[in-house]
């Protein structure tokens, strides 16, 4: 019988261990099976967070370095220039990358770093108790905010893929979703194209991808998705945001 169907050498037969309805399972498995497709993954090192996102070292077959709170950016620019060689990408939750490693990103970009990092956005902090975060929607409930975001006092949501597109040493950049299989399909080949970025030598690449949060959102895993279309994406700007000209022709 023709096999269809294989799981991803990318990952370790580790079961994932998140909660139940929260997407970064599907994000790891695109980014796995993304090395698999372009035959990296004895050549890749990811760089962990800390946070939900902290656990992709146990399920991808890559090598990983672990990396204080909001600095994978900075251990893997360390990485990348000690071991040109190498494909590095980190992989960072909202709440590590916009919020105390926003420096670290904002000057990974404008240094045009040969590194990819993907951002896991579910508005808000998952592991530590489901926090406002940076990416947090006006409005929306946390335990840190339990009548909604204030603008006046909190401030607005950071779209951060927005900001990174704007320096010049990003040269590609998207936001896309993981909440249906046509999204799924698009979100796989913005992280394929950024890995081929890297291994085209042309410099930062940067992919967001919006995700869920059933547990601390207070909903279902279905009921989650449907958030996520409807509040979510009407704020963060979705697509390719940034397309160089060297990187088009990949």
């Amino acid at each position: 019988m023709e096999k269809v169907f294989a799981k991803t050498k990318g990952l370790t037969d580790v079961p994932f261990s998140f909660c139940p309805g929260c997407t970064h399972g599907i994000i790891m498995r695109l980014i796995a099976e993304v090395m698999e497709e372009l035959e990296i993954i004895e050549d890749t090192i990811g760089i962990s967070p800390v946070g939900c996102a902290g656990f992709c070292q146990d399920f991808f077959s890559c090598d990983f370095v672990g990396a204080a709170h909001g600095r994978a950016q900075a251990v893997g620019t360390g990485v990348k220039r000690a071991l040109p060689d190498k494909v590095v990408f980190t992989y960072q939750g909202d709440g590590d990358i916009a919020a105390i490693g926003t420096q670290h990103a904002i000057h990974s970009a404008a240094r045009g770093e040969k590194i990819t990092s993907i951002m896991v956005n579910n508005a808000i902090f998952g592991m530590t108790g489901g926090q406002m975060a940076p990416t947090t929607l006006e409005g929306m409930k946390t335990s840190t905010s339990p009548f909604g975001r204030d603008t006046a006092l909190n401030g607005y949501p950071i779209d951060l893929p927005k900001v990174v597109a704007n320096l010049p040493g990003a040269v590609y950049v998207a936001s896309v979703s993981v909440d249906s299989p046509k999204n799924i399909i698009q979100a796989k080949k913005a992280i394929k194209k950024a890995f081929k970025v890297q291994l085209a030598g042309l410099g930062f690449s940067f992919v967001s991808v919006l995700s869920t949060c059933p547990t601390n959102w207070g909903l279902s895993p279905v009921e989650s998705l449907k958030w996520l279309r409807e509040n979510m994406m009407p704020v963060y700007e979705m697509g390719e945001l940034k397309v160089t000209e060297e990187v088009e022709s990949l």
